[in-house]
Parts: C-alpha cells; structure tokens; sequence
C-alpha cells in the first residue's frame, strides 16, 4: 500500500493508544508497521515472505517492534498473544487468505481467554459488504463473523492505493469482538448453518429436517439467508 492517508485511516481505525499491544500479519516493507509502532506500546509482527524479514529487522531494530517470520495460517494466534491480555490486531493482508484467517482467529481453542479488543483488516470491497450483510442477505461468512464480533465498514479503498494495482478495490473493516461469547452455542450454530448454506435455494425445512420449527415460531419455509444471529442461536440452543 502506498497511500499514505489510508494507512492513516487504518491506523485510526484501530484506536490505538500508549498501552496497546498490536499484533501485525502481514507487515511487508513495513510502511504501516511505522505508524502503528508510533502510536502502540508494541508490535508484535508476522511476515510470511522470508525475503522481507532482514529487511524488517534492520528497519525496527531497536525499536518497540518485534519481527517473527511465519505463516499465520499455521499458527494459533490467540496461544501467540496469550500472555498479553489486552491486544489489537491488524492486518493488510493477501485477499484470498481472508476468509482462512478469520476462522483461524475466531475458532483458535483460546479464544475465550485471549481474544482481541478489536480487529482491523483491508479486504476485498465485495468481501466486506458479505461481512456486514445483514437478513435477507445473510450468508456463512457474515453469520460466522457475526457470532463473533460487530462487523463495520470504515472506509472504501481505490485500485490506486496499491502498487501494483490490483484489479478489485478494497475497503477496511472493524471487526469488534465480544466480550463474551458461548462456543458451544457458536459450533453448533456454525454446524447447523454450514448445512442449510450448501442448499442454499431449498428452504430450512428441507435442509434441516430434523429442526421442530414451529416450536421455535420461526417459519419452516424460510432460507438460510432470512434468519438473524438471535434466529440462529434460538435454533442451536434447542439441540
């Protein structure tokens, strides 16, 4: 990313202040890296390309930033921050990892006890406005968002902020997690919706068959993407 206000955006976006810890996925040549270590306690950083690392490292070195060469998607980010109980991440990231690292973050098996206060991503215009659908346009990426964490769109980002120019235009979304969230309730829901969503023209009587609908006064003619989060959790909560 080369515009320079919106990575001003972004890191606005992200709320930070002296006693915020970041962790960063993605850092790259470290442009937005800079600024969040300008505004953050400390950056913890993943880079995936090794080329970059040395790079990175001489670019932080002595600094409030710490640079960890990985891959994100191997990793359980919430075991990486579990000592740090109060941490944002941020993430300028490939577009077609999104929807893997959202589920590597949501569903980590330490989510209850080191989930972040916020998360702050540039993805796929047309990604974000999945994510923040709401009924009739529900979908599975939304849904499992949703269970999460309060899903907004900051802000939309021209091809032109990027070089090289990618062919999609982008946005940055917030995503604020919380506080508490029922896992139990969240795997069923998810298991639930992962069926319905793969017949996703037939109606919820037909898909989940074996779902009492008129005993939860939800019509067994509606599809998947009519239902709401509290419609969802309803229907997992009576399994």
């Amino acid at each position: 990313m080369i515009n320079a206000g919106v990575l001003k955006k972004i890191v606005s976006a992200a709320e930070l202040n002296k006693d915020d810890i970041v962790l960063e996925i993605g850092p790259g040549t470290g442009n937005l890296t800079k600024l969040l270590s300008e505004r953050a306690s400390r950056v913890f950083a993943i880079e995936k390309d090794h080329r970059l690392i040395e790079e990175l490292q001489e670019k932080f070195n002595n600094t409030n930033v710490e640079i960890t060469e990985g891959d994100v998607l191997k990793l359980d980010v919430t075991s990486y921050m579990i000592h740090d109980s109060s941490y944002k991440i941020v993430a300028n990231i490939p577009y077609y990892i999104t929807s893997h690292l959202l589920k590597v973050i949501f569903e980590s098996n330490n989510w209850r006890m080191a989930h972040p206060k916020l998360i702050v991503l540039t993805v796929q215009k047309e990604v974000a406005k999945r994510i923040v659908a709401k009924p009739p346009d529900m979908n599975l990426l939304a849904l499992s968002v949703q269970l999460y964490s309060e899903p907004k769109i900051v802000g939309y980002i021209s091809k032109g902020s990027f070089r090289p120019i990618p062919k999609v235009d982008s946005a940055i979304i917030k995503l604020t997690p919380y506080s508490k969230t029922n896992t139990e309730s969240v795997k069923k829901v998810l298991f639930l919706a992962k069926k319905a969503f793969a017949g996703k023209r037939k109606q919820l009587k037909n898909t989940l068959p074996d779902i009492n609908f008129t005993k939860l006064n939800i019509p067994a003619e509606i599809r998947p993407e009519e239902l709401g989060i509290s419609d969802w959790l309803k229907i997992a909560n009576r399994l």
